[in-house]
């Protein structure tokens, strides 16, 4: 698991070119690795693989499970209400923060086969797919911080084992 400081986490991801067995193996190797870690969602690049992809097994308000996996995302939308809620990061691990994130998000892309995909979450589990997304585009949940909720979490970051190691300047503090 790449870990906040890591430049993989920080550079956007290039588009899947290639829908093959190594993709399909890259795919399950991403679902072990995000149980492995009690996660609910895992973007490519939180492993050190530079492709636009990601999986999540993530929980809607309603309790409904969602499973699966987008190959060269994109955020067709992210509207409704924007609801400040407890977000976390397998790459800031024990970081959490309240972050701001629209109620409603539309995920379209490709499966490991190259079939179209379309995926709509709204509560936490828009809350996920916007989280893995950011993360393609280099970016982190904390990166949507600000004031003190921001000044906090990067006061966490320095104090975290993991952070101890200058990982906390990597994004300003």
């Amino acid at each position: 698991m790449r870990l906040l400081g890591d430049p993989a986490l920080r550079a956007r991801c290039e588009e899947v070119t290639a829908f093959d067995a190594e993709l399909a193996r890259l795919i399950e190797d991403m679902y072990a690795t995000m149980y492995a870690a009690h996660g609910v969602g895992l973007a490519a690049n939180q492993i050190g693989v530079g492709l636009r992809v990601f999986v999540f097994d993530c929980p809607d308000d309603e309790d409904h499970r969602h499973l699966g996996h987008v190959v060269n995302p994109r955020l067709a939308a992210a509207d409704g209400v924007t609801v400040r809620g407890p977000e976390g990061c397998l790459s800031l691990p024990g970081i959490e923060a309240g972050t701001p994130r629209y109620d409603r998000a539309v995920i379209e892309g490709m499966t490991m086969a190259g079939k179209p995909v379309r995926i709509e979450g709204t509560g936490f589990f828009a809350r996920c797919l916007q989280h893995e997304y950011d993360h393609l585009d280099g970016g982190l949940f904390i990166d949507r911080l600000t004031g003190l909720r921001r000044r906090r979490a990067l006061r966490a970051v320095r104090r975290a084992p993991w952070g101890a190691s200058g990982d906390a300047e990597a994004v300003g503090a």
